[in-house]
This record gives C-alpha cells, structure tokens and sequence, in this order.
C-alpha cells in the first residue's frame, strides 16, 4: 500500500499560533473605525442634549421673569434681578433663579431684552457658537 500526500495540507501548529501581522492591522483599523462612529455618535448626541436643555431653559427662565413681574409689578430691567434684591422692587420675594440659570448650557449669557420685539420680553439662547442666527445646535432658540 503506497501513502498518498494529502495535496490539502493543514499548516503545522507552529505556524497555526497566533495572527501574522497583516490580521493585526486589519483589527486595529475595524477598531479604530468603530471608535471613531461611537464616538461621533456620543458627542452629537451631547450637543443634540444641550440644544433641548436651552428650549426648556428659555421656558422656565420666562416663568421665572413673569413671576417676577406679578410679585413686584414691573419688569426685571436685567436678568440679575432674578437673584439679588434691586432694592427698587417693592413685594420682590426672590430669589426668582439662581446665578447659573442665567447663561445657556454652552456657558454663555442668556440675552435678555425689553420690550421685546413681539410681546414685553424677550429671552434668547444663541446656540452653541454664540453667535446669532446658524443652525442646528448653533441656531437661535428664543422664548415667544
């Protein structure tokens, strides 16, 4: 009886201990590539997060201006009227907020202006540039 060589020889297990180099940087690229999705996701989504926060933010801060306006009669002049005493506003019984209500989620200063151009306030939150007008996370969100 003659022994035929298999033509589909298994590697020997030397050769079959572990991954040649070229597995390895194909696995460190698919890692490299999910990370970078994840992480893309996980910080839109905090901007996303931050843009809801300032629509209910400008909402509560308009709650808080016309709570002012029932106790003492008037307006706030200024958004600091909400935390300190003016000492000008008979039946004020604040405070109405506190410091760091007063800017946007970004850190910057809610605007606030009187007589607003359609109704007797107005409050803004420039978005996350800071700036007026843009879009997305960068556009306006106004109290109307």
């Amino acid at each position: 009886m003659t022994h035929r060589r298999s033509l589909t020889r298994s590697p020997s297990p030397a050769r079959q201990a572990g991954m040649s180099l070229i597995e390895i940087i194909i696995v460190i690229v698919l890692i490299g590539a999910v990370l970078t999705f994840v992480g893309s996701r996980v910080l839109g989504g905090a901007d996303r997060a931050k843009a809801n926060l300032a629509k209910s933010q400008v909402t509560t801060l308009a709650q808080k201006v016309e709570s002012f306006q029932m106790d003492t009669g008037r307006l706030p002049g200024s958004l600091d009227e909400l935390v300190t005493d003016p000492g000008n506003a008979p039946g004020w019984l604040g405070p109405y907020a506190k410091a760091q209500e007063l800017n946007d989620p970004w850190g910057h200063p809610v605007e606030y202006r009187t007589p607003g151009e359609s109704g007797p306030f107005d409050l803004v939150i420039l978005g996350k540039d800071g700036k007026a007008g843009g879009t997305s996370v960068d556009g306006d969100v106004r109290y109307e």
